[in-house]
């Protein structure tokens, strides 16, 4: 017989007088009770009350006490239970809305810890309608309304009797009847209106506004402290968002927003300036260049970016959100800070498709977002397409957005372009016909159909696609200046030079300084679209210009996060120019010696030819390459020692 196995006998169930411990150790969870589970378990396994010789109770268990040993509660008297908790005098209420009421709208202002603020005191007295009860004593005084000298109106009413005034009712009720009646008729007779192919909005013209697009660029307002709106340098004021800087003045008061034009090498350095001039009085403008290694801006932004953190010093980290219109450059701009690919990039629009965050340093986050396109743009569909929102190989007839193209840009560009000669070369303002136009390029790039028709379509995507990347030579020019701007700018200019701080009739508006003829143009331009920087552009460029805003001054983002307590600290006038003539004397003043000074010292002090380069390769150069280090030189000394660096009025402070 084959051997029987034996089965294990089932455990046996230990019993709750076992030795298995009441409490078990989770992992991740506290072992010890804390005072409310004890009180509990006093109350169910302890406690028992205190009886003398006679089994009389002398001490209650817990939670057992009658009302003979309790102690009668007794709420403490104060006033401050029948009135508001926080009160404030008149006087300091009146403080309060005259030196906020300019600062709370001011973009270069911060206003610190807004929530401990009742901002709600300012935004009702601008508001008169926000009132919760009317002033009827205002319209109608009492001695007016009431008493002997009462001035009532009668209402005026031509009926005698009750069934004057029912009969008079009925027939204001009958008419209004009929009118609705011959109202329905008329338009019971109306043909209905056939809805053609032209009525057809294809949904593709729709990218940009769906729910889930919005959701992501709620989610990132709520998740940023400051905005960053980044622009198109062809199309500024085109590619602005206007219905989302409204919501945030209106609903986010307490984030900043800070422009940036992006796409600057492709317009002239004039147009850059001018738009930045425009812009400048509504919010922070800085110019921006996205590139992995001849970049524009960054130092500047960067430097803006670790103000901001010094600002919300309360806070460990803040977060800066990207939003704009599609294809505007969003995350090339997030990819040019961090100088290395951490966002999905594509000269296409759409390429982002969800919020995500990327960390710049201990302190700063960044937040991508993807294009929404704010429909109080009312753009119609050719607009729409020319701003870049929309893919070229997605729609359905490109040749119908030809003609807007062509009436934007001048044809000696596109004869440029594309190797097509112009129609009259003596009126180079003379254009083609839009159908001439596609027909001759189709021809010449080979792109034919059968029976040798030309591929219309085919070429047009790509003008769409080569105007979309930025090939095209094209800007949007900038607002013409009033003349009062001019003139109180001109005032401005002469009261600087003769050491004055004020102007009647307007003040300084702050700005960030940049040396914008350093920008390299990606497009050339002709002669009459290129016009002179204005000389407040230029000026100062040794000074004002920003280190760190090009590819060759690296910012080692490494030891940016390792040492930044080491980093010395910086202030707004950093990066915001605060009227420091008395710096700028001091640097002339400084130059101006030095022009005048013995031709040895000049001579000694000139610098010396490099020698050729052997290679094509550059050496790498950074900030200790030409920075006044174990005493180099030593006649910018007194210049560096010269400019203002943190506080007002202290000198620069060694390390």
């Amino acid at each position: 017989m084959a051997p029987i196995k034996k089965t294990k006998a089932s455990p046996k169930v230990r019993s709750s007088g076992s030795k298995e411990p009441s409490l078990k150790k989770v992992k991740g969870e506290n072992f010890y009770r804390n005072a409310k589970q004890v009180a509990r378990l006093k109350m169910l396994s302890g406690g028992k009350a205190i009886r003398d010789k006679d089994g009389k109770i002398v001490q209650a268990a817990a939670f057992q006490k009658g009302e003979d040993e309790t102690k009668p509660g007794r709420v403490q008297p104060d006033r401050r239970w029948f009135g508001n908790t926080r009160v404030i005098s008149q006087t300091a209420l009146d403080h309060f809305r005259t030196s906020l009421s300019t600062k709370k709208d001011d973009p270069y202002s911060v206003l610190l810890r807004r929530n401990k603020l009742p901002m709600a005191l300012l935004d009702d007295t601008s508001n008169p309608n926000t009132r919760k009860r009317s002033h009827i004593v205002e319209t109608e005084p009492f001695s007016e309304t009431f008493g002997p000298k009462a001035q009532r109106k009668k209402a005026r009413i031509d009926v005698g009797t009750f069934e004057e005034l029912s009969k008079l009712g009925t027939a204001a009720a009958e008419e209004a009847e009929q009118a609705a009646n011959a109202l329905e008729l008329a338009q019971s007779f109306e043909a209905p209106e056939v809805q053609t192919h032209a009525d057809y909005i294809e949904p593709i013209f729709a990218k940009g506004t769906s729910r889930r697009i919005y959701g992501e660029l709620y989610k990132v307002i709520d998740s940023s402290d400051v905005i960053l709106h980044i622009l198109d340098a062809r199309d500024p004021l085109g590619t602005m968002c206007e219905s989302v800087l409204e919501y945030m003045k209106k609903e986010k008061a307490h984030k900043q927003v800070v422009l940036v034009i992006n796409k600057c090498d492709l317009v002239p350095n004039w147009v850059t300036a001018r738009y930045i001039q425009h812009l400048t009085p509504r919010y922070p403008t800085i110019a921006f260049h996205a590139s992995p290694n001849h970049s524009f801006g960054k130092g500047s932004l960067i430097q803006l970016l670790r103000q901001f953190s010094q600002l919300h010093s309360d806070k460990k980290q803040i977060s800066v959100g990207f939003v704009g219109y599609p294809n505007v450059g969003k995350s090339s701009v997030i990819n040019t800070l961090k100088s290395g690919k951490v966002c999905r990039v594509a000269p296409v629009p759409g390429e982002t498709k969800v919020w995500q965050y990327i960390t710049l340093t201990r302190r700063i986050y960044l937040i991508d977002c993807p294009g929404v396109v704010p429909t109080s743009a009312n753009d119609s569909q050719t607009s729409t397409v020319l701003k870049g929102v929309l893919r070229v190989e997605a729609l359905p007839v490109p040749s119908e957005h030809i003609p807007a193209l062509m009436s934007r840009v001048k044809p000696l560009y596109l004869s440029r372009t594309y190797g097509v000669t112009l129609p009259d070369p003596d009126d180079p303002s003379r254009s083609w016909d839009p159908e001439q136009f596609l027909d001759t390029l189709a021809r010449m790039k080979g792109r034919l159909l059968k029976g040798g028709e030309p591929d219309v379509d085919g070429v047009a995507k790509i003008i769409l696609s080569d105007w979309v990347r930025g090939r095209i030579p094209f800007f949007v020019p900038p607002p013409e200046r009033s003349e009062e701007l001019n003139k109180t700018e001109a005032k401005l200019k002469a009261r600087s030079k003769g050491k004055a701080k004020a102007v009647d009739g307007g003040t300084e508006v702050l700005a960030v300084k940049q040396n914008l003829k350093t920008i390299t143009q990606k497009n050339t331009f002709l002669a009459e679209d290129v016009q002179p920087l204005d000389e407040d552009d230029c000026e100062d460029e040794g000074i004002s210009n920003t280190p760190g805003d090009h590819a060759s001054d690296e910012v080692d983002e490494g030891s940016d996060e390792d040492n930044e307590d080491e980093v010395e600290e910086l202030s707004w006038n950093d990066v915001f120019d605060d009227r420091k003539e008395p710096a700028r004397e001091a640097v002339e003043d400084e130059l101006s010696s030095a022009e005048q000074g013995d031709a040895s010292n000049i001579e000694a002090t000139a610098p010396t030819k490099e020698p050729r380069m052997k290679t094509s390769k550059k050496k790498a150069e950074n900030f200790y390459t030409n920075s006044n280090v174990k005493n180099k030189n030593r006649h910018k000394a007194a210049v560096m020692k010269s400019l203002p660096v943190g506080k007002k009025g202290e000198g620069r402070k060694r390390r």
